[in-house]
């Protein structure tokens, strides 16, 4: 499908399942495409009859990269924040969740079911929270409150995440880093094959290289600060899952999401990590699909 105009940028999207069954709205990570999401997970909920639309955010795959935009410096933006600072980024978490209700709008879709990952969460606690009449319910997975002082990421992993990629990496090097990057965050999974993660970020690489956009994205993130008075504020339907062995997004974030949206449902799953690892794919959209049925 070609992309279209959203939020006053341009929006690759796919979409699968009945023209009108209920929709479930998919955000997908940092730095990850919209090909993260696992084919059977997406064939799975087409089965129980939904209509589903994922997207590439902002920056990553192929839709609009915000070229020309200032990326200030990761560290120094951190530090700022992190003592109170006002930082100035590119552009917002808001923002993202505006793309993401702006696809909807696009597509004459009223309401939806969202359901985010990583950074997809974050994305969709603010759209649940911004945009109350157009999310029938949320899902977050494997996110967090943005609290301070919650665990974080295993120091080897965030030490990782802090390199940063050139721009004219080599395909052989891209790949490389890539799969060793997923591969210290995922669950060992022997349902996966042992090449899986290679050949995702072969495939990343081939459709769209641009890691400058994955740097203002985290950007984005760390300018967001703690979601938790605008958790309060959520009324919808809410799930929260998150894998019990996570090095990258301790649960104890999915556990304060929880702790603060009134009645929200909390999923640990043990044999996951910061994946979604093909032996769970069918717990987790059973959960999901469950979740949207009962809201709606």
């Amino acid at each position: 499908m070609p992309n279209i105009r959203a939020n006053n940028i341009d929006i690759y999207y796919e979409e699968n399942g009945p023209a009108d069954g209920p929709v479930i709205l998919l955000v997908m990570g940092l730095g990850a495409q919209m090909i993260a999401w696992p084919d059977e997970f997406i064939h799975g909920l087409v089965s129980k009859g939904y209509r589903v639309i994922h997207y590439d955010n902002r920056d990553v795959g192929l839709s609009q990269r915000m070229e020309g935009a200032k990326t200030p410096h990761l560290v120094w933006t951190m530090f700022k924040a992190r003592i109170g600072l006002p930082v100035r980024v590119p552009y917002t978490l808001g923002d993202m969740a505006a793309d993401g209700i702006g696809l909807l709008d696009a597509l004459g879709i009223d309401k939806a079911h969202v359901v985010g990952a990583s950074m997809g969460g974050m994305i969709v606690q603010l759209m649940a929270a911004n945009y109350p009449e157009r999310t029938l319910s949320m899902t977050s997975i494997m996110s967090s409150s943005g609290k301070a002082g919650l665990p974080g990421a295993r120091p080897d992993i965030q030490r990782q995440f802090m390199v940063k990629r050139p721009p004219d990496a080599s395909r052989e090097e891209a790949v490389a880093f890539g799969a060793e990057l997923v591969n210290a965050f995922s669950f060992p999974d022997p349902a996966r094959p042992e090449n899986a993660h290679a050949e995702m970020a072969a495939k990343a690489f081939d459709r769209g290289y641009y890691p400058v956009g994955t740097r203002r994205q985290l950007l984005a993130i760390i300018a967001d600060g703690s979601r938790v008075d605008r958790l309060k504020t959520i009324k919808v339907p809410t799930l929260v899952v998150h894998g019990g062995a996570d090095p990258l997004v301790p649960k104890e974030g999915s556990e304060d999401i929880a702790r603060h949206i009134p009645g929200a449902r909390l999923e640990i799953i043990d044999d996951m990590a910061h994946d979604l690892p093909p032996s769970q794919v069918g717990r987790i959209l059973d959960l999901i699909a469950g979740h949207a049925k009962q809201a709606h």
